[in-house]
Order: structure tokens, then sequence, then C-alpha cells
């Protein structure tokens, strides 16, 4: 932990955060607002999906989780062996590249191979930055540390999602053309390039933290891929099903039953501002109680989201659901702060950048599977095939809780430290 001991003005490990969580919150934004708007540019229009429409949106959005996982542990060892913010510029400067080439096409085979290379940069930003925020903190406060990323990360997907939302809602109401779509793109590139600027400027002359000179790939994956940090990634995977299918429809969805757009976003956007308070908090209490016991608060919070939303699909939107739906959604929240602080210590210096690319790995993955497995259960079984779908996340979550739970024991946390701005 070179760059948090050997630093004791604090200035390096400032900086080096600052940065990783502003880099963070520019990529999200800018994947956040593209998202959005994903399906309804490929099909040029707002509403009236047919089975067959869905079925190309969501193969064209599921390639970029496929180019993801597909390849971010290449990133991971790059990450390690190159260095961490070397791939994350890269990573960022390709991600603004193709963002630019997106706007000039409305061909679903290029939106598609475009689509896969953005998975690829999405995870060799993801993964070199959880590796900082890893190497720039201790055990003592790292769940804090973790809780901020999380923040901003989260902050950065509905923030961006919120203004994609408001464009087709301005849409909608006539107020722009739809051929404005390619400008989201325009947007979204500028955004990108203006985090690069930001990340560069903060780490001009910071010392290489984390990278091991000489290692072969095969030490540094075998450090990486353990028991002990799978049963911590896999609960993701379902997850990020659930949140996958649920972002790339949402917009397209709210506009074929006549919800405002503008409402939704306005929700979306506060949901955002939300996160940016509670999740260092949530990290916060997992330095404090230990991160399997907010990871079960987490787990706990999930099933009674799925439980609320699938009872206000088949009885609708009534207040009586809607409340209790959010109020889990708070102690939900508190999963990826606590489990990604548990992911970090986990992790071994030698492979920290390809034990966080796992994590990437996962969620991508199951961003892929939530597009697959929900849209042909919804297809195939209608609002059935969302109860199929939002059970079948609870159960998974609570049995990998379980697993966990019993193959693995969590030391007694220690004093919390005040962690170092």
């Amino acid at each position: 932990m070179a760059g948090a001991v050997d630093d004791p003005t604090g200035e390096l490990h400032r900086r080096s955060l600052v940065a990783v969580f502003g880099a963070t919150f520019f990529v999200r934004f800018a994947f956040g607002i593209t998202l959005a708007v994903f399906a309804s540019y490929i099909l040029g229009k707002l509403t009236g999906l047919s089975g067959g429409d869905e079925g190309t949106v969501g193969l064209v959005s599921a390639l970029a989780p496929i180019g993801e996982f597909s390849t971010v542990l290449l990133s991971g060892v790059l990450a390690d062996r190159v260095g961490r913010f070397p791939v994350l510029f890269g990573g960022m400067t390709g991600a603004a590249v193709l963002f630019g080439f997106v706007a000039l096409t409305r061909s679903v085979v290029a939106l598609g191979a475009l689509n896969f290379v953005f998975g690829i940069a999405s995870g060799a930003i993801l993964a070199s930055s959880l590796a900082v925020v890893a190497d720039r903190s201790t055990e003592k406060e790292r769940g804090f540390e973790m809780g901020r990323f999380d923040a901003m990360n989260l902050a950065g997907w509905l923030g961006g999602f919120a203004f994609g939302i408001g464009i087709l809602g301005f849409i909608q109401g006539g107020r722009l053309p739809l051929a404005f779509l390619p400008w989201v793109f325009v947007v979204g590139a500028a955004v990108l390039f203006a985090g690069l600027g930001f990340t560069a400027l903060l780490v001009r002359g910071l010392p290489t933290v984390g990278v091991v000179r000489g290692a072969s790939i095969g030490t540094i994956l075998s450090g990486a891929f353990r028991g002990s940090v799978l049963l911590v990634t896999l609960p993701w995977l379902v997850i990020y099903m659930l949140i996958g299918y649920i972002l790339v429809f949402v917009g397209t969805a709210s506009a074929s039953v006549g919800f405002p757009d503008t409402y939704i976003a306005a929700g979306i956007g506060a949901g955002g501002a939300v996160l940016v308070v509670t999740q260092p908090r949530f990290g916060q209490l997992a330095d404090r109680y230990g991160r399997t016991r907010l990871m079960n608060v987490g787990v706990a919070g999930f099933v009674g989201v799925m439980l609320f939303a699938s009872l206000a699909i088949a009885y609708g939107p009534y207040v009586e659901l809607l409340v209790p739906l959010g109020v889990c959604v708070l102690p939900a929240l508190g999963y990826g702060p606590a489990a990604l602080a548990a992911l970090a210590d986990l992790s071994r210096a030698l492979s920290r950048g390809t034990t966080m690319a796992i994590y990437s790995l996962t969620i991508s993955l199951g961003m892929w599977l939530g597009l697959i497995v929900g849209t042909q259960l919804v297809a195939r079984l209608g609002n059935e095939g969302y109860y199929l779908f939002f059970g079948g996340v609870a159960a998974a979550l609570v049995v990998l809780t379980l697993v966990r739970h019993l193959v693995m024991r969590e030391p007694t946390p220690g004093p919390v430290t005040t962690p170092a701005r």
C-alpha cells in the first residue's frame, strides 16, 4: 500500500482518488445518456415496440456487455503489468472517439460493432479505476472510499440516463425533432473528453502504484481467480441481470404507456443525488460493522424490491405498493460499497487490477444474460415472465448469500479511522 502509507500529507492519496472519482462520473454520465436513447436511436421511433423491434434492440445492446466480459480480463492484466492510468486513459479516449462514430450511422450492423467496442473500453475503464481505489485506500477506510466510488459510478449512470430520458421527453412533446438524437452521442463524446482532461490534469506527476514488473500472466490470473473472490462477485451477476434489462427498455416502455419522460428523468436525477449522499455512508457502516452484514442488508433490500415490483405489475402502481418498494431500495443500495470493499480486501497487490476486472466481467455478463433472459421470458409469458424473472433474481441472491455465509467467515472489524480526503 505504498500509495496510502508513503504519503504523509495525503496529497497523492487525495489526487489519485479525486481523479478516479471524476473520471468515473464523466464516463458513466456519457454512457448513461446514450443508453437512455439507444433503443429509440436504433429503431428511429419512440413508441410501438413490436417483438421483433425488442429483439433487435436487445441484440445490439447486448453486444456491449459481450465486448466487456470477453476482454476485461486482458484489461485487468494490462493494469497490473503496465499501469492503472494508461489503461484508464486508453479506455476513455477510445470510447469518446467511438461515440462520435455512432452519431454518423444508423446501420444496425455498424451500431452493433461499435457497441461491442464500447464494451471493451468500458471494461478497461472500470477495472483500472477500481484498482486505483483499492491501491490508495487502507482496509479500515476502504468501505468509505468504495462508497464514494460507487456514488460517482451510479450517480453518473443515473444522471446521464435522466438527461437522455429528458431528451426523449422533449422529442415526444415536439420541442425537439427526432433527428436530434445523433447529437446526443456528440454530447457524450464531449463529456468523455472533458473527463479525460480533468483526470490527466490531476494525475500529472503522480508516481506509479500497484504495477508488478515481470509477473507472468499465469501468476496474475491464479492470484485473482480464487473461491473467495468468486463468492463475493457472483451476486452481482444476478443483480445486473435485473439492471441491464430495466435500463435498456424503460425509456421506450414509458413512452408506450404515455408516462411523461420528463417526470421519469426528474425522478432518476433525484435518485442520483440520493446516491451521492448515501453510498459513502453505507461504506462507513461496512468499515465499522463488517462487509458481510451490510451485504446481507443489501440482499434483503433487493428481495423486497423484487417482491413489491412483482405486486405492482400484477395489481397496478398503487401507493401502497410503490412506497414499500421505494423503502426497500434504500437498504439495497448498501450492497455495492460493502461488496466492493470486500473484493478489494481479498485482492492481492500482484493481481489487483485483474481481481477488480472479475467484477467488471461479472456485471457485464449479468447485463447480457438479463437482456437475453428477460426479453425471452416477457415475450413468451407476458406478465408471468416478469414474475419469473424477478423471482429468479431474488432466489439466486438468497442462495448465493447463504453459500457465502457457510463457506466464508469475516474477521471482526477493527476501529474506523478518519478517511483521508
